[in-house]
Order: C-alpha cells, then sequence, then structure tokens
C-alpha cells in the first residue's frame, strides 16, 4: 500500500473528488438570493481568498450527513432538501454553491443501480425504499424541470475530462498544516491535512473546453475525451457565465500522499496533450493522454487493495 496516507480523524473524508460551481449571489432568483445572502452573513465564507480549500466545510458536510444516518431506517435520500451550501469570497463578490443533497442522493442512486449487482443494491436499499425514491424524483422533477446539480463527485479517481476547464495556473497546492488554518480548533485538528484544487472562472473553463473539444473531435471523433468534452461543456453551460468552477481532489489527498500531490500536474499535462494535438503532433498527444490515464487508473485499482 505504497503512497498512501493514514488520516487519524473521526470523520473519514471518501476518497472522492468534487467538481464544483459556485454561483455569484446575484444569479439566484429571490427568495434564494437573500436566503444565501443572511446564510453567508451568519456563517461567514468558506474561503475567503482564491487560494484558500473549503476543506473544513467539506468535513462539516460529511459529518451532516453521517449523523442522518445514524440511528435510521436506512433511506435512500433525505427527506429534506439540503439549506447549506459552500460559500466563497472573491474580489468582494460572493459565490454559491448549494449543496443540494436530496438531487444529489437521487443521483447516486442511479449510479449505485448501475454500477453494484443486484445482491448489494437490495441489501444496502431494500427494492421498496428505492421504488418510493424513485417515485419522489418523479413528482419533484416535474415541480423543478430545470434543476442541476452544483457539485459532480466521483469516487476513487478525478476523470480526465473534469480537467480540460483548468490549466496549471489554476491549480492551488495547500500543504498539511494550512489547509485549514482558518478553522475553529477541533476541526482544525481533525481537517489540518493537505488540500489541491484547481479554481478558474467560468468564462475561462468555457473555453478551455470549447477549444478542447473542436481539437479532439477533428483527431479523435470516436474518441472518449471528446464526450467527455461534450459532456462537461453541457454542464457548464446551466450556470451564470460570470461563476467560478473548482474541481477539488477532496478525500483523494490521503490516498496520493504528499509527495505524489507536490508533484502533480495532471491539468498541465493534459493541457500540453491537446496542445501538441493541435499542433499535429498525434504522437506526443497519445503519449501525454496515456501517461495521464494510466497513472489515474493506478489510484483507481487502490479501491481493490486489502
Amino acid at each position: 500500500m505504497q503512497h498512501v496516507t493514514v488520516v487519524r480523524t473521526s470523520v473519514l473524508p471518501p476518497y472522492a473528488a468534487h467538481l464544483r460551481v459556485y454561483e455569484p449571489l446575484a444569479a439566484y432568483p429571490e427568495p434564494d438570493r437573500a436566503r444565501w445572502q443572511a446564510y453567508a452573513a451568519e456563517r461567514g465564507p468558506d474561503a475567503a481568498e482564491a487560494g484558500q480549500p473549503v476543506a473544513a466545510a467539506v468535513l462539516e458536510e460529511q459529518r451532516a450527513a453521517l449523523a442522518e444516518l445514524v440511528g435510521r431506517t436506512p433511506r435512500a435520500l433525505p427527506e429534506r432538501e439540503s439549506e447549506r451550501a459552500f460559500v466563497r469570497s472573491l474580489d468582494g463578490v460572493l459565490y454559491v454553491c448549494p449543496w443540494a443533497t436530496r438531487l444529489r442522493s437521487w443521483q447516486a442512486l442511479e449510479e449505485l443501480r448501475a454500477g453494484a449487482p443486484v445482491a448489494l443494491v437490495d441489501t444496502a436499499l431494500p427494492p421498496a425504499a428505492r421504488a418510493a425514491a424513485e417515485s419522489d424524483r418523479e413528482r419533484w422533477r416535474a415541480e423543478h424541470p430545470d434543476a442541476r446539480p452544483w457539485i459532480l463527485t466521483s469516487r476513487w479517481e478525478v476523470p480526465v475530462r473534469w480537467f480540460l476547464p483548468f490549466g496549471d495556473e489554476d491549480r492551488c497546492f495547500v500543504p498539511a498544516g494550512e489547509a485549514s488554518a482558518a478553522a475553529e480548533p477541533v476541526e482544525r485538528e481533525e481537517g489540518d491535512k493537505a488540500a489541491l484544487f484547481y479554481l478558474t472562472p467560468m468564462a475561462q473553463a468555457r473555453r478551455r473546453v470549447a477549444r478542447a473539444y473542436r481539437a479532439l473531435r477533428e483527431a479523435v471523433p470516436e474518441g472518449e475525451l471528446v464526450r467527455g468534452a461534450e459532456q462537461v461543456g453541457r454542464w457548464l453551460e446551466e450556470f451564470h457565465p460570470r461563476s467560478l468552477v473548482e474541481l477539488d481532489y477532496g478525500g483523494l489527498v490521503h490516498l496520493l500522499g504528499p509527495e505524489r500531490l507536490l508533484a502533480d500536474r495532471s491539468a498541465g499535462e493534459l493541457e500540453d496533450g491537446l496542445r501538441a494535438l493541435r499542433a499535429g503532433d498525434a504522437v506526443e498527444a497519445v503519449r501525454a493522454y496515456e501517461e495521464l490515464t494510466g497513472r489515474w487508473r493506478s489510484v483507481q485499482a487502490l479501491r481493490y487493495a486489502n
């Protein structure tokens, strides 16, 4: 189990990465705008500058999710939508990324059904509970046809397509000892680990994805990455053009360890591969892509390690 970091905490963050969109407060219609403004005024921002992670707030979200599970009959999703959010403050502007826990739980249920054996799914969530959740979703969807999650989650890996909106200059690595410097003492002790994330304006993210999509469509129109670029691009188009886009390695930092985190330049490497592809150097482009995907496959394989 080389490169695995042991974390001593009452809540071990799951080995998952997150792609988030923070929309400016002005993008929210009333009464949501007033609610989020009051929420931010009461709690303060989770990150008050571009280079600060939201690590302490992520740990708080995990605690809240676990508290919902303790001592309860198994449920497929929360009874009510969360009224919490991640809040960033940048250049005097408040940006809000709602947790949308109920909506994300529906998505997680779909992924579980698609990727796990039926017997395991039935054990974790009885068929009756899943049927009730699906009925609730249909009713909710009818009332909220334009709803979309502000947060996408990937377990045990960062999908390569998620690096498309970012460049190496967007990379923020916060070494252990600094990731939760602004947190309360107890949270600082439990969340005081390294953090690695990318943060960029929405306009820049969309430009990068569009350029990548054009280059990939011309060179490898049936490739997996071109489909991924289209998927990410469509999702980004759902949000306000002055939003912020963040890729957070989340709990994966505990798998990678400090040395690999310090050396990781995944977004920059993908950028180099796309630059080679646009220049007509297919050999270099393939080499960069295979090296990047191979590295993340080795991380994903740790899910099967004993």
